[in-house]
């Protein structure tokens, strides 16, 4: 296991201007989740996660 839970993915080659992986993360910070976006590089996505040790202090 690598510590993390991935809530969703985007690909890296969206439209200019767009930053719908931001955008997400946004929203889930906004719910209380301490989401964050990390590049994957080896499938070019943008992945919105939260790691694992913040997700039990996020629920408890």
């Amino acid at each position: 296991m690598n510590g993390r839970t991935v809530l969703e993915r985007f690909p890296a080659g969206g439209p200019r201007g767009s930053w719908p992986a931001e955008e997400f993360a946004h929203a889930r910070r906004l719910e209380g989740l301490p989401a964050e976006v990390v590049m994957d590089i080896a499938t070019d996505t943008f992945l919105v996660i939260v790691r694992s040790d913040t997700t039990v202090s996020a629920v408890a």
